[in-house]
């Protein structure tokens, strides 16, 4: 008898699922790390059909998707920005339906939150977040995996986020962290502050877990301490109008050799969920030194080259994460109530 507590279940938000429920999601990417490691095939998903739906451009998801879905033995069908016209030409509903009785899976990357949660009602298939404005839950098992791997535990860790404390993976560091019982110092301008409700969220998560959680716009009090560092880009898609003004606010939470040494943590990590604007090697750097005279923004190019800087092993780990999420809850597996 083949029985999952995962099984046809949508991950669209990281409260979605437990604190045992997300440490074995870790854990069995481990496990399929290792497997791909070794060359073992693990073909869990044999026969399968996965739609996935870009309404935001992306190099690591979309990869990470592919990759994932080929490794598992399904068929990956990507479906960009002008092949979709949710709620424009065609309502979420009645596109979830379409997809349903197409696919066994769907994941959407775009803007609206609710759009994903209409999918998932509505598909009668598994749905996967793999990022909206407002969470980004494949990222966190990423995140999460790899300070398991680099520290061997997540008990007693912390983790501060430097930079804009409002966006989707701030949010979803936050409420992840305190589901966990990983302590979350989000250290941003007051103005960039988590919402109410996200700090509301992640503080009766973090009464259960034991999480230790700090809002702060000081640099000094958030990072002593840190064993991770963790920052994201400063101007997303759609807010190149507003670079100077965010380039003036967030420039003292520059991550940078001073602040790693104010963690006071020999053992410190940096993490960053990429793409990360620390050289001059892309055209948008080029044109914020241009016009505002920053070279570096969000991290130097100092500490993204440092041997304790994990961004990349962080981004192989999208893979491994996404591929146990999608096994977990499509695969016909034997795994007991956790």
């Amino acid at each position: 008898m083949r029985y999952s507590v995962f099984q046809g279940r949508s991950f669209l938000a990281e409260k979605d699922f437990t604190k045992n429920e997300l440490l074995f999601l870790i854990d069995f990417a481990a496990h399929l790390k290792n497997l791909k490691k070794q060359g073992i095939a693990h073909p869990y998903l044999a026969g399968k059909n996965i739609a996935l739906l870009f309404e935001k451009t992306s190099t690591r998801t979309r990869a990470a998707f592919t990759v994932a879905a080929h490794d598992l033995g399904a068929h990956p069908e990507f479906l960009g920005a002008g092949d979709i016209q949710l709620g424009k030409k065609e309502s979420v509903k009645d596109t979830a339906k379409v997809l349903g009785s197409m696919f066994d899976g769907v994941e959407y990357r775009g803007f609206s939150q609710e759009a994903v949660t209409e999918l998932a009602e509505y598909s009668g298939v598994p749905v996967w977040n793999g990022l909206t404005d407002q969470w980004h839950p494949t990222q966190m098992l990423a995140d999460f995996l790899t300070m398991k791997e680099h520290f061997g535990t997540l008990e007693n860790r912390t983790l501060a986020y430097v930079g804009d404390g409002r966006n989707n993976v701030a949010n979803s560091l936050l409420v992840t962290g305190a589901i966990l019982g990983v302590n979350i110092h989000v250290v941003a301008p007051k103005s960039l502050f988590p919402s109410e409700a996200v700090i509301a969220l992640a503080q009766d998560y973090a009464k259960e877990s034991g999480s230790e959680l700090l809002i702060t716009d000081s640099v000094v009090a958030g990072v002593k301490g840190a064993d991770v560092l963790y920052t994201d880009v400063w101007v997303s898609m759609g807010e190149e109008a507003k670079a100077k003004e965010r380039i003036e606010l967030l420039l003292p939470y520059q991550v940078n050799e001073r602040m790693v040494a104010t963690t006071e943590n020999e053992d410190v990590i940096f993490l960053h969920c990429l793409p990360a604007f620390h050289d001059q090697e892309t055209l948008f750097a080029q044109q914020m030194a241009t016009e505002f005279g920053v070279k570096e923004l969000e991290v130097t190019d100092e500490v993204f080259q440092a041997p304790y800087a994990k961004q990349f092993q962080q981004a192989e780990n999208r893979m491994h994460t996404i591929k146990a999420v999608m096994a977990a809850t499509l695969g016909n597996l034997f795994i007991p109530k956790v």
